[in-house]
């Protein structure tokens, strides 16, 4: 599907069946798979040959959903996992281990701090935490030896920060480490990273591209152009042998899959952090309509931000597509065609008047999510990033009256409508 523009990937990439298959990626509810002989099997062990064999490692209605992924982000390979936290975890983990270190923007999803801060750092691995608007004198200094990877959001969840993926990209290539961007909401619609010099991208696919709240699921992508050989004393993993794969050396053996193969046979052989064919089934699905639908929260969302701008009870509006946001410039640079349907903005009154507003609200629901069709609220300073201190919070971009609103694709005059009667309560 190389050839074909992003919308036609969107509805037909990943999958191409043969002459009386199914037309539709089949749903393969199968732990296993038989085989002939013993060899055969023992073949596909020692990573003589591909195919399938047990659905923790990989499964076909799996594999076609991430071929379809990788197609939109221009990647080499992909690989789904149950949830965006487990992609984010097993990107930065399939190339760090106890003592190493990880550069990671500040301005990211409350979860993915707290995994990186804390979990990831009680396995030894250190993190420095940066503003995303840091220069680039000071960023050189928070490289050490033992660097291995930094990290950030295209977008951040939810201040809504746009990552300067060049100046990233460069430094972390000056230091021999790959970049690795969360593209979760502006989704390859709006934005392909790699076009900007990151090397792996992760999308929590439970948010804009399942699109419909109904599985939860992640997903990695490699570009294939990071160099591992050139930096093989910083990434033994995949230059060494492995030994539990009979000396397999997965950059010889694999060449630009490398890093996902590596990531399939070692962390999803050990963690098992594998989406369900049920789950990945209603993820491709979704992706079908994904060019549709960002097209429509974006429109939607920057007629809601105009208006809420002129609000008199709204105290400022976070959102790129703004012209005077300052977001702005780095949108018209990462971003052209949109962002995504996510607006962040505070209520006159503070925290008691942004509670108020959103129990007030009949259209939009308070819920624990995001980015689906279905226009949503949340007050991430008291539920997605509670577990930050107020320098935490203020460093990730969260004011205490932030309020999230996720715009769905419902007509905008109801959303409108829906929002100023709440603001008038």
């Amino acid at each position: 599907m190389a050839n074909y523009n992003i919308n036609t990937i969107c509805v037909q990439g990943g999958y191409e069946p043969k002459n009386g298959e199914p037309r539709v990626v089949p749903i393969v509810q199968s732990t296993t798979f038989k085989y002939e002989t013993s060899e055969q099997m023992g073949n596909l062990f020692d990573l003589k040959e591909s195919g399938y064999f047990y659905s923790r490692l990989s499964n076909p209605t799996n594999d076609a959903v991430a071929n379809k992924i990788c197609q939109l982000e221009g990647g080499v390979a992909g690989i789904l996992t149950s949830s965006g936290q487990a992609a984010n975890f097993y990107a930065i983990f399939n190339i760090a281990a106890a003592g190493d270190h990880v550069i990671a923007s500040s301005a990211i999803y409350g979860g993915t701090y707290n995994l990186i801060a804390k979990t990831m750092k009680n396995m030894g691995i250190d993190a420095t935490f940066v503003d995303p608007d840091i220069s680039v004198e000071d960023l050189e200094t928070k490289f050490r030896p033992n660097t291995k990877a930094v990290f950030g959001e295209t977008l951040a969840n939810p201040s809504l920060k746009i990552l300067d993926i060049e100046k990233f990209a460069k430094e972390a290539h000056k230091h021999g480490v790959p970049l690795i961007v969360d593209n979760t909401f502006p989704t390859p619609i709006f934005c392909r990273p790699f076009e900007w010099g990151a090397d792996i991208v992760t999308h929590s696919t439970t948010k804009y591209m399942n699109g419909f709240a109904n599985s939860v699921g992640g997903v990695v992508v490699d570009s294939g152009n990071f160099d591992w050989t050139k930096y093989s004393e910083k990434f033994p993993g995949l230059t060494t042998p492995d030994e539990t794969y009979h000396g397999t050396v997965y950059t010889e053996s694999f060449g630009k899959a490398a890093y996902i193969v590596k990531m399939t046979t070692n962390l999803m052989r050990d963690l098992g952090s594998i989406p369900s064919p049920q789950n990945s089934f209603y993820l491709g699905v979704g992706l079908e309509t994904l060019h549709l639908r960002m097209e429509r929260h974006y429109e939607n969302a920057l007629a809601l931000a105009k208006h809420l701008e002129k609000h008199p009870k709204v105290s400022w509006v976070s959102f790129s597509g703004l012209e005077k946001d300052s977001q702005h410039e780095l949108a018209k640079k990462y971003l052209p065609k949109g962002s995504c349907g996510v607006i962040s903005f505070g209520v006159v009154g503070g925290r008691e008047a942004a509670v108020k507003f959103m129990d007030s609200l009949k259209l939009a629901a308070i819920v624990t999510h995001v980015a689906d069709a279905r226009t949503c609220v949340l007050h991430p300073a008291s539920t997605t990033h509670r577990q930050m201190n107020d320098e935490e919070l203020l460093a990730a971009g969260v004011s205490p009256d932030l309020i999230r609103m996720s715009v769905g694709i419902e007509d905008v005059q109801d959303i409108i409508a829906d929002v100023d009667q709440a603001l008038e309560k």
